[in-house]
């Protein structure tokens, strides 16, 4: 089997939907409403009407009874389920609202509340700088977070509560992966890993505390190494660890030499092409012999659910409005094609870790 085989889809492919030209006109004006939707719902929920109709199950609530415990007026509360109504998320029964199903996922489901506060405290303001990032390739909707030249220099001190929903939106998706790609990363029982983006130390304490033979280097900024210091010290394994403080968009900035793994999750596509082939190509010359680059992230052509397709390709913005200016969630042949630029080898994919991880192995050509 090659590499690339998977029985996950190669293209999701949203493909064109056979609609009437009433319907497909229907759709556009969703589309042009969208943020209203959004926000009529994310403040339904956030004010509790949804949990409260969640709970009264198909007896339903009036709006009186939403009033009360909202603490909202009526006019509120008509003004935010008619719009949620429009968006199938709640139903009229007479005089009474009932929560649809596509409520009880607004409200249950983990997946949507970090990427609806993500969106919320992270995103919302600055993409309305979307189109001058796009034509610079600058991160300019950051400046209503702070005054960083990439969202990275300011990760640990984003203001309240970006700081937190950012945190919970990058966990959430790659702490769910980290158990099972464990095996797979000391399959080869490496005695040198080298964790790049290292971010809070999380992989890197799991990483010692599942093998106590193992030496970890973590590169980073200056200020997110302090953060993963801590972790690693509050796990009684920081002596087992090297912090390497680096700018790695500094091309001339090496690598430390001799590392059996050299591990990235979810951090090439922080970064432009230019800059990944970069990286991998310092990452290939760290290796020892016989070593390996793995790389684990999220492919939006290798999901086998549409909705991890599509809650993928719209994170993109975000790298765009927020993070790098030039960044995006990548398909897996991008990262392919700058590895084998980097003068590496595709030898292993994995599919399916986690929530929607895919893990790719290189080794040196």
């Amino acid at each position: 089997m090659s590499p690339m085989d998977s029985k996950f889809s190669a293209n999701p492919g949203f493909p064109p939907a056979r609609m009437t030209a009433l319907a497909a006109q229907y759709e556009a004006q969703r589309i042009a409403f969208a943020p209203v939707v959004f926000q009529c719902v994310r403040i339904a929920w956030k004010r509790g009407i949804l949990n409260a109709l969640a709970v009264a199950g198909k007896q339903g609530l009036a709006d009186a009874d939403l009033a009360e415990a909202s603490g909202l007026s009526r006019y509120a509360v008509s003004v935010l389920l008619e719009t949620a109504m429009s968006a199938k998320v709640v139903h009229r029964q007479e005089e009474q609202w009932v929560l649809s199903k596509v409520g009880h996922f607004v409200v249950s489901d983990p997946l949507f509340r970090v990427n609806a506060d993500f969106m919320q405290d992270v995103c919302y303001l600055g993409l309305a700088e979307l189109e001058a990032c796009l034509e610079h390739e600058k991160p300019l909707g950051l400046k209503v977070l702070g005054d960083w030249p990439t969202i990275y220099e300011g990760l640990s001190v984003l203001p309240e509560p970006a700081r937190t929903s950012w945190f919970n939106f990058d966990h959430y998706y790659s702490d769910s992966a980290f158990p099972d790609v464990l095996p797979h990363v000391f399959s080869a029982k490496p005695r040198r890993l080298m964790d790049i983006g290292a971010n809070t130390g999380k992989w890197s304490r799991m990483c010692l505390q599942h093998d106590p033979a193992l030496h970890v280097t973590m590169l980073d900024l200056p200020v997110q190494l302090n953060v993963a210091r801590q972790t690693l010290a509050d796990a009684g394994v920081l002596d087992r660890a090297t912090p390497h403080e680096i700018d790695l968009l500094d091309e001339s900035a090496a690598f430390p030499a001799g590392q059996d793994v050299v591990w990235m999750s979810q951090f090439l596509c922080c970064f432009s092409e230019a800059k990944i082939r970069s990286i991998l190509a310092r990452a290939r010359t760290a290796l020892a012999e016989g070593g390996r680059v793995l790389v684990l992230d999220t492919f939006w052509d290798r999901q086998q659910h549409e909705v991890a397709a599509f809650c993928l390709i719209n994170t993109s913005p975000y790298f765009t409005a927020m993070a790098s200016g030039n960044s995006k969630m990548y398909e897996s042949r991008a990262f392919i094609d700058c590895a084998r630029d980097a003068g590496l080898q595709l030898i292993d994919v994995r599919d399916g870790l986690g929530l929607s991880h895919s893990l790719l192995s290189f080794a040196a050509a």
